[in-house]
């Protein structure tokens, strides 16, 4: 049975940092992601990660704060998050599809991900 399960979220100052995991179970995938969903917005594509290695794609709202890592062995992905502000605030969720994404476009499409975690809460406030 395939699962996605995400963990690190939490409380946080603006400022601060958080790591998020995602631990897949079950098999292994192409590309990785994570996504989030704030209250009453659309689910927004944040950054991707191909299993194989090469370029990650990240949303340009999260450019340079943002780091995406996995580790292989353990069928694990990593979001690293700096410099968090309020407007980061959202249920993270990681996502999974078969294929290896080379391009923007596969890569940030929420539709071409088959699996997906529950989220995990993440709140930015001072």
């Amino acid at each position: 049975q395939v699962q996605l399960v995400e963990s690190g979220g939490g409380l946080v100052q603006p400022g601060g940092s958080l790591r998020l995991s995602c631990a897949a179970s079950g098999r292994t995938f192409g590309t990785y992601a994570w996504f989030r969903q704030a209250p009453g917005k659309e689910r927004e594509f944040v950054a991707a990660i191909r299993r194989s290695g090469g370029t990650n794609y990240y949303a340009d709202s999260v450019k340079g704060r943002f780091t995406i890592s996995r580790d292989n062995a353990k069928n694990t992905v990593y979001l690293q998050m700096n410099s968090l502000k309020p407007e980061d605030t959202a249920v993270y969720h990681c996502a999974a599809q078969n294929k290896f994404c080379f391009g923007y476009g596969c890569a940030a499409t929420r539709g071409e991900y088959e699996y997906w975690g529950q989220g995990t809460q993440v709140t930015v406030s001072s």
